[in-house]
């Protein structure tokens, strides 16, 4: 299992690839959350596009990825699931409390998206428009 960070504004994306099971979920929370604490970021997007199995272990490092998130008032989003893991994370009810995009880049503009319309500059926006 490797993990690759981008940090885009307020959002830290961690890239995986490989198998996230019970071999390698603690190295990857630790992973993510060193990286999360060191740049003090908001939001946290994990592409799954490298990764090809996901266990319960898996499971709760997405769940612990969104608790951190939660407690910090940001969002956790995750992209580029095959149709096998996105089946296994609905099944998990995880797309219930995490948001869901195709890509990074729609994930990206997600998160953003909804940053916005909590701080109400969306509907500022729409307003003056009129």
């Amino acid at each position: 299992m490797k993990t690759e960070f981008e940090i885009t504004d307020n959002i830290l994306i961690a890239k995986l690839s490989g198998e996230i099971d019970h071999h390698e979920a603690a190295d990857i929370r630790s992973d993510i959350d060193g990286t999360y604490a060191a740049f003090k970021k908001k939001h946290i997007i994990m592409d799954f596009s490298g990764v090809s199995f996901v266990d319960s272990s898996g499971i709760g490092v997405i769940m612990g990825r969104y608790k951190k998130t939660a407690e910090n008032g940001g969002i956790t989003a995750i992209c580029g699931c095959s149709e096998y893991l996105r089946s296994i994370l609905y099944m998990a009810g995880i797309f219930t409390i995490v948001k869901e995009a195709k890509n990074k880049e729609d994930a990206v503009k997600l998160v953003k998206r909804l940053e916005a319309a909590e701080s109400g500059e969306i509907f500022q926006e729409e307003k003056e428009a009129e």
